[in-house]
């Protein structure tokens, strides 16, 4: 039957194993654990071998203008473009109007020219939204881990994590796995009283019915506010340091194959459309070129460790186009 279908589409089971890619996606498949059915195995074989040539392609204009990110495979390389923003991405939405946002005032405090909040154990671990569009309340969760950890002198090693599914099954106002945006998850945040740790309440990566339980609320909000205007990374990196690790959307279409290096704005898509939120944990300004070191929750075998640096100053991929972050 296999045999069938692969000649029917003028495909065998020996030509694709002749083919010199093909032992680069066995390895592959090992590394991540990837099982098909007979009749998947082509069609993402296929895929595979797009995406190598557009990470092979886009290295080596990296390496000829000697700047920029690097790419490689990862657990996303037997997807399309498409499928990719489909499954990990949100459908792409226009931040709030300027004047109808509330801003915290710049802080008076002189931020260092690079500062890290790992280096304060004030981050928790790497985590992983899985096939589920959850990221905003991923940024959202990340975000008052991180602010709840500097207002009660916790770290990350006695800070238990949040649980970012309380949000995906609890904010009506947004749509779980299939998106929303994190104005809206604080609203709900500061209105149900507060979030359940992870281990009370699992994130399971779809949409459940909402159990939260206020009696097993760990860590809650009085408000948030926008922490920088669109383009004003001066005043995101005062607040980066003087706040706390920021929540930030950005357009990540061309984040699929990152793996190391700092992405500048050329390597962004040429049309930015807010798709993807994340958390700021960082930067470095002295540096050339001067970065912003970015949280992602695709998991730790995803960019760097989990992580994404971004060109600080370009407003890189969209980074400074909705920067909020939560008060106790």
């Amino acid at each position: 039957m296999f045999v069938l279908f692969l000649a029917l589409f003028g495909f065998s089971l020996a030509s694709i194993e002749q083919d010199v890619d093909y032992p680069a996606f066995v390895a592959w498949m090992t590394q991540y654990d990837k099982v098909y059915t007979e009749e998947e195995t082509d069609i993402r074989f296929e895929k595979f071998k797009h995406n190598l040539d557009v990470i092979n392609s886009n290295n080596r204009r990296v390496t000829r203008a000697r700047k920029g990110a690097m790419f490689a495979l990862n657990q996303f390389s037997d997807l399309t473009r498409e499928e990719f923003s489909q499954n990990y991405l949100l459908r792409p939405f226009k931040p709030t109007p300027e004047s109808e946002r509330q801003y915290f005032a710049q802080s008076n405090v002189a931020a260092p020219a690079s500062f890290d909040w790992r280096d304060k154990s004030k981050v928790t671990a790497i985590k992983n939204q899985r096939q589920c569009g959850s990221c905003w309340a991923f940024s959202v969760t990340e975000n008052i881990e991180s602010v709840w950890m500097i207002a009660k002198g916790l770290t990350n090693h006695t800070m238990p994590p949040l649980a970012p599914q309380q949000i995906v099954d609890c904010d009506k106002a947004d749509g779980g796995c299939n998106g929303g945006d994190t104005p809206t998850a604080y609203k709900y945040v500061m209105a149900c009283g507060g979030m359940e740790t992870e281990k009370d309440y699992p994130y399971v990566a779809r949409n459940e019915p909402c159990r939260f339980d206020k009696a097993k609320e760990y860590a809650h909000i009085s408000g948030w506010k926008y922490a920088a205007s669109k383009g004003d990374e001066k005043t995101m990196v005062a607040n980066t340091y003087a706040l706390a690790p920021l929540s930030i959307c950005v357009d990540a279409q061309n984040w699929q194959h990152y793996s190391s290096g700092i992405m500048t704005a050329h390597q962004c898509a040429i049309r930015v459309r807010l798709d993807h939120c994340v958390q700021i944990i960082g930067y470095d300004t002295a540096h050339n070129p001067p970065f912003w070191i970015v949280r992602n929750s695709w998991g730790e075998s995803w960019g760097e460790h989990g992580l994404i640096f971004l060109q600080y100053g370009q407003n890189t991929c969209g980074l400074s186009d909705e920067v909020t972050t939560a008060h106790v």
